[in-house]
Formats: C-alpha cells, structure tokens, sequence
C-alpha cells in the first residue's frame, strides 16, 4: 500500500521518520494520521521517540532487519526504542545516518568521505557488505535515495554507472524518479519497506505511480 501524507505539514517526511520491515520510529510530537499512514502502509507497529533529543529521526538513523546505525549523540534511553537489533552509535563526523548511509538487507552504500572504523562498524551492524560511493555526484546517498528490500528510488540524475552500482549491490533495480512535486531528494521525501510505503504530501500521482511500480507496492 502507499499512502500520502505529512509530518506535522511538512512534505519531507523522511526526514523525521525510519522503518525497517517490523518496526517505524516516528516523532513525538507526530499526529494521529502520521502515525496512522505509517503503521497501516508499512504494516508494522509505530514507537514514538527521538534521537539526539531531536524530531530528525529520519536524517539520524539508518536501519535494515538486523541492525540499527544512530548517530553518537543518542541517549541509552532513546535507542532503547530498538531493543530487538544491534545498535551503533556511528563515532564519525559524518553521523547524520540516515542522510550518509543506504541500506537494505542485501547491501550498503555511504558517503565516500566516512572514516575506515565506521564501515567496519556498518558491515557488522548491518550483517552486509559496505561500499562507498555517491549518487548523482551527491555523498549523502541516503537523502537522494531510498531503498527496500524488493526496490530502489533515486535521485532522476543518476547515471547508467550509478544505476548499475545500485543494482549489484542492493540486489535490487533501481529507477529513478522525484518526490514531492519535483524534489530530487527521494530520501528524504519516503518512509518505507518492502510492504509498502508513505511519501511526501506534495508527491505528484505521477511520482506515486513510479514508487508503487519502482518498489512493487501493490495498491
């Protein structure tokens, strides 16, 4: 299923959300319908938190079915949240997870400029291979990208070189598309898993039809 929705008004609501395929993290301060698109589109429980004492929850935590990379500023209390997965707290400059990393359950893609030791930490954290790389000459791949288990959206100036990276590595075909009446930043446009999906509230019916085609949502 996809669904349309906002975060408090605002369209880009990848920014403030994650999900893996059994769980979404979501603000606090989210309304009942947010919450709602979310649970009913992914098919999955939502858990209301923050991280870094922040609503960008989106922008600062990466996550697949085994593992969760946070940025290093999370409290013990707010990544009590993912109890039930392996938990990093990314010792980089580059800790903004969500917008430096894309994951799947396949493979991973970050920023080319973060440190030797966290792409260890990611490939035990993630139980996957680490790569790095960019998308459309952008480093943070995981705001102009999003990725599921069954498809990959990115960034519409990716080239046959980038598309063939992704496609080896998430085991995935990748298309490209915008979100959110043109925005190039899918990333952060999308909440998503193989189940299904939620994206911005300015997305275009053209933009959903590439979502639902590009990550086999079925509506």
């Amino acid at each position: 299923m996809l669904r349309v929705s906002s975060y408090n008004g605002v369209e880009f609501i990848g920014v403030y959300a994650v999900a893996n395929e059994g769980m979404a993290v979501i603000p606090m301060d989210s309304d009942d319908r947010f919450q709602e698109d979310i649970s009913t589109a992914l098919d999955l429980k939502c858990h209301k938190g923050t991280i870094a004492s922040t609503n960008l929850i989106g922008s600062l935590v990466a996550m697949n079915s085994y593992g969760v990379a946070v940025n290093s500023f999370a409290t013990d209390i707010e990544i009590g949240v993912f109890s039930k997965l392996q938990v990093a707290r990314l010792d980089d400059r580059l800790n903004a997870c969500g917008n430096n990393i894309l994951v799947n359950d396949n493979g991973c893609l970050v920023n080319p400029e973060m440190n030797d030791k966290s792409v260890h930490v990611l490939e035990e954290v993630f139980n996957v291979d680490v790569v790095r790389g960019t998308v459309a000459g952008q480093n943070t791949v995981g705001s102009v990208c999003k990725v599921t288990n069954k498809g990959l959206i990115c960034h519409p100036a990716s080239s046959a070189a980038d598309l063939k990276l992704l496609k080896d590595l998430f085991k995935v075909e990748p298309k490209i598309t915008t979100l959110n009446y043109g925005s190039p930043y899918v990333g952060a446009s999308i909440v998503a898993n193989s189940k299904g999906g939620v994206v911005g509230s300015r997305s275009t019916p053209i933009e959903q039809g590439r979502v639902e085609e590009a990550l086999d949502i079925i509506s």
